[in-house]
């Protein structure tokens, strides 16, 4: 986890209370506690001061805990300094001497003993013990590559046989002779935090300058920035790539990364315009290319936006009147607050929506108008509006009691009405038409068609038994007619076969000429030979 600026911000305060003192080479961490000496010439008052100032107080421990403690971290460290030795009373020594114008202190000697002294409060003596308790301690730094770590705390020494370390310890991770380390880290929150890390604090961890946006440790002129990006070396055959080098042979070249080409210098690297040399990279409805800096992205064209991988059309959004815009069957439409409703005339307007007989008017109120039948007020379709008791109201209009709406019933609805059809009709708009079957089909378990018709124009519903006595009744009929024609094509075709037409004959040949005649004449010519026929045999 990389700490936040304003983390990083607030060590930096705290390490900026430190620069007031001489840092200490000595100190010594236990759990979560941990003391050093700050060699500062100081009277009591101060010496309590200035721990204050670096967040921490004197150091508060007892003349026991004293002489198994501090001989290891102050060995050869010869002088007096100030501490808070506790008393049995509770108190501390130190506290309780002061009232006696006597503060508690330590002295060591050239051979590394110790032993408490009273020494005036307003004395200065060589430096003072300062405790600290610490959270957030960080574990041992983990470095590959066989290299080695040292551990400077921000007291100013350095320590190598600690487990945890506290915040805003340094860790330099190097090799054995190496001329350069490897890396630095910054203990913060639990964390190592490598350099660069913020230039505010300890200048980002670089050995010249540090440079904000973007972080990176610059070096000055002649000099190059090492591999660890901390350090400042000579210059290398690399330093004026602007990305990238490798060596080709005995020289080095300079390389740009992918989305870059070399400029003409052979230095600088331009930007490819992918969408321009490639006109198939964006492929789908409404698509278009976006070219980057070192890429490109295919984005929606204006007017649409992306929604499951496809592009549609909002823009009926932008002009919803209550900016209300939801997707619904795959196309976004307006929607409108809670009392109005889409406006059948123009999707994206808004009306006055009344889902109760009476409703409060949508009123423009004029402060100079008293009276509020005189104010502007507007209702929803299919309402009136009145007015009672100061109120603008809109009341539901019954539509049934203004007239014949329907064929049949009518029910009245709020803002509207709807027609109803009795049994055996069907509802086309506003009329009622009746269902009509066909009868040949009924009990075969098959549903017939229907064919709408018109209520008046239907006659009046018969008896079953009735409709089978027609059909039988036409059966007959028919029966009876194609008898009688059958019989009277017999009799022509008798008739037909005794009638000759007169011929003349010639030695040679016979001619016949027929003649075209009607039906009325062909029965006459019949008649008449038949008459002639009984004549002669009488």
């Amino acid at each position: 986890m990389i700490p936040t600026t304003r983390a990083l911000l607030i060590c930096a305060a705290f390490l900026c209370g430190l620069e007031e003192v001489v840092l200490s080479q000595h100190g010594h961490c236990a759990g979560n506690l941990c003391f050093v000496l700050l060699q500062k010439p100081e009277d009591f008052p101060g010496a309590q001061k200035n721990c204050k100032e670096v967040g921490g107080q004197l150091l508060k421990i007892s003349s026991e805990e004293a002489q198994k403690t501090l001989p290891t971290p102050l060995n050869r460290m010869s002088g007096s300094y100030w501490l808070a030795l506790h008393d049995n009373a509770g108190g501390t020594t130190g506290e309780v001497s002061a009232r006696l114008h006597n503060c508690s202190s330590i002295s060591v000697t050239n051979e590394g003993k110790l032993s408490v002294s009273w020494k005036p409060c307003h004395g200065k003596l060589d430096g003072f013990l300062c405790q600290y308790s610490t959270t957030d301690l960080c574990g041992r730094l983990q470095a590959g590559g066989g290299a080695q770590v040292r551990y400077i705390t921000y007291w100013g020494f350095q320590v190598s046989d600690w487990e945890r370390f506290p915040p805003a310890t340094i860790a330099v991770a190097e090799k054995v002779g190496g001329k350069y380390p490897n890396s630095k880290h910054l203990c913060f929150a639990q964390t190592w935090t490598r350099a660069p890390w913020e230039c505010e604090v300890l200048n980002g961890g670089c050995d010249h300058k540090c440079k904000s946006s973007p972080r990176t440790c610059v070096c000055p002129a002649g000099q190059t920035l090492h591999r660890n990006n901390i350090t400042c070396t000579a210059k290398d055959p690399c330093a004026d790539c602007a990305q990238g080098c490798q060596q080709e042979g005995d020289s080095h070249v300079c390389t740009c990364r992918q989305g870059y080409r070399l400029a003409r210098g052979r230095k600088s690297c331009v930007d490819v315009d992918e969408c321009e040399e490639r006109k198939d990279l964006c492929t789908g409805e409404n698509r278009e290319c976006m070219n980057t800096e070192g890429g490109f992205e295919c984005t929606c064209k204006d007017g649409f936006v992306e929604d499951d991988g496809v592009c549609v059309n909002n823009a009926i959004c932008e002009k919803c009147e209550h900016m209300l815009c939801k997707k619904r069957n795959g196309a976004y439409r307006c929607e409108c607050r809670e009392g109005f409703s889409v406006s059948a005339a123009d999707p994206t307007k808004c009306n006055v929506h009344c889902a109760e007989r009476d409703c409060p008017a949508d009123c423009v109120y004029d402060p100079d108008v008293e009276r509020i039948d005189l104010q502007k007020c507007y209702c929803p379709d299919g309402y009136i509006r009145h007015n009672g008791n100061d109120t603008a109201l809109c009341t539901d209009i019954n539509e049934c009691e203004m007239g014949p709406q329907c064929d049949h019933m009518c029910e009245n609805l709020f803002g509207s009405y709807r027609c109803i059809c009795h049994e055996g009709f069907e509802l086309h708009q506003n009329r009622c038409v009746r269902v009509a079957t066909m009868d040949w089909e009924e009990g075969s378990g098959t549903t017939s068609p229907s064919y709408p018709a018109a209520s008046t124009a239907l006659p009046a519903a018969v008896p079953s038994y009735i409709k089978t006595g027609s059909v039988l009744g036409i059966s007959v009929f028919i029966v009876l007619c194609a008898a009688s024609l059958y019989l009277l094509v017999q009799i022509m075709m008798k008739r037909c076969g005794r009638f000759e037409l007169p011929s003349f004959k010639h030695p040679d040949i016979d001619i016949f000429y027929l003649q075209q005649v009607t039906t009325e004449t062909y029965k006459r010519l019949s008649f008449d030979k038949q008459f002639k026929n009984d004549f002669q045999r009488q």
